[in-house]
């Protein structure tokens, strides 16, 4: 297969999708923008994709909760829908707000019957919104997103990114079942406390995947540094070649549809 179709779902309030369509073109995607709206309208809209994209923003304004507004029409509207996406052995990434989305809904980590039972993302620990460049470490070697042992570096931008679980069995879970896509640490790979972990986290968690590994919501954005320039000391590393660390989530999703539809 040659052509990799991906669908970034937009709303009010969403303000990333320009640069996601921008980093899936650049992976190799045919990457169209459409709203909500018209997937209620038309819910095999979705079979017309392999991968379908939640980015970032704040839909809707955040006004209830993050997410809270989108996952609703989501799971009243497009349940069935998004089921079989997920069956047919398609992908889903969200992004920030989209991550946000993915929990509320309950497709994350999806162990808990597609409701939000076990986790929810909430306001920073440190009361504030945060926008800073942080060290990511892959947790798992089951997301088809990651290259398992590879440290990125990519920025956040969020006022309610800290994850938090109902009770401590439901992390164990995640711990121990290979939940965790990746965690906040420093340059050497160490976990931390502020700023190292941004927002507060519950194990310094910043984004997780599902059992099959085929989403992945994250709360750092990858569409933010496509291009060696959008690194904050490019000039210091003189780098202009190879994939730089946001490019390598969209590229391994683009590479994976390839390989297997």
């Amino acid at each position: 297969m040659t052509n990799v179709r991906a669908i970034i779902l937009r709303a009010a309030g969403i303000n990333c999708d320009l640069e996601t369509q921008y980093a899936l073109e650049l992976a190799g995607a045919e990457a169209q923008r459409i709203h909500i709206n018209q997937v209620i309208k038309k819910p095999s809209l979705l079979e017309d994709y392999q991968l379908l994209v939640l980015p970032g923003g704040f839909s809707y304004g955040d006004d209830v909760a993050a997410g809270k507004i989108l996952a609703n029409q989501i799971l009243h509207h497009l349940r069935d829908a998004i089921t079989a996406f997920i069956e047919s052995g398609k992908l889903i990434l969200g992004i920030c707000n989209g991550f946000q989305v993915l929990i509320k809904t309950g497709l994350l980590p999806g162990f808990s019957g597609g409701r939000q039972t076990s986790f929810t993302l909430t306001d920073n620990d440190s009361g504030r919104f945060e926008d800073r460049w942080v060290y990511l470490q892959p947790g798992t070697e089951r997301c088809v997103f990651l290259e398992p042992g590879r440290r990125i570096y990519l920025p956040i931008a969020h006022g309610e990114g800290k994850l938090a679980a109902k009770d401590e069995d439901s992390l164990n879970k995640v711990r121990q079942e290979g939940y965790v896509a990746f965690r906040y640490v420093d340059a050497h790979g160490n976990p931390g406390p502020f700023p190292i972990n941004p927002n507060g986290s519950m194990d310094s968690i910043a984004a997780l995947t599902d059992s099959t590994g085929r989403i992945l919501g994250l709360m750092p954005h990858p569409e933010r540094f496509v291009r060696w320039t959008q690194h904050p000391h490019w000039t210091r590393l003189k780098r202009t070649d190879g994939r730089t660390d946001g490019m390598m989530i969209f590229d391994n999703a683009v590479r994976y549809i390839r390989e297997h539809f």
